[in-house]
């Protein structure tokens, strides 16, 4: 009976470091964050505010995006919006109640509200937006049932949004008039 009890308990325990690990990497918050912080560097590239986003299913990435304002022409292209219709169509609903979407940066009004329609489980975030954050304008625009953590690889995020903006200043200001 013991030797029974210790090979199921093999096997699942076997079953679940298979489920989350992913070439020798465990499958956690961090490891989502870095994914989205990846992200977050293709914007800094590409002149935009460097913002990621990675929704996961499962503990699978179904979307990625970075924020593409300025590329798109768009003031609604932001990381958490474009993950979130990648995420929708890729798994071929219109609710994420069992996903969860990593963002570098607290997301915006505009983003949480789309958050909430879209039912999503949970929102990990890197940075606070003091200045433009949901938190700041409406806190309980998330959907009830939404779980949200905060902080993860907090200073990655920030120290990317720094250098973005320290950037643009010193081209800015070396702009002639």
């Amino acid at each position: 009976m013991n030797i029974l009890f210790a090979m199921v308990f093999f096997h699942l325990y076997s079953s679940f470091l298979f489920y989350t690990m992913k070439k020798d990497k465990i499958l956690d918050d961090t490891y989502f964050m870095k994914q989205a912080l990846e992200e977050a560097q293709k914007a800094l590239q590409t002149g935009e505010i460097p913002i990621g986003a990675v929704i996961t299913c499962n503990n699978t990435i179904v979307a990625r995006s970075f924020n593409q304002v300025e590329t798109l022409h768009d003031p609604t292209a932001h990381a958490e919006i474009l993950a979130i219709t990648a995420a929708t169509h890729h798994l071929g609903g219109k609710f994420l109640d069992r996903c969860t979407l990593y963002v570098t940066v607290e997301p915006c009004p505009m983003c949480a509200g789309a958050l909430f329609w879209a039912r999503i489980g949970c929102v990990v975030f890197g940075a606070r937006d003091e200045k433009r954050g949901y938190l700041r304008y409406h806190p309980e625009i998330m959907h009830p049932r939404t779980k949200i953590k905060r902080g993860i690889l907090e200073n990655e995020a920030i120290n990317l949004l720094d250098s973005f903006f320290k950037t643009k200043r010193k081209h800015d200001n070396n702009q002639p008039e």
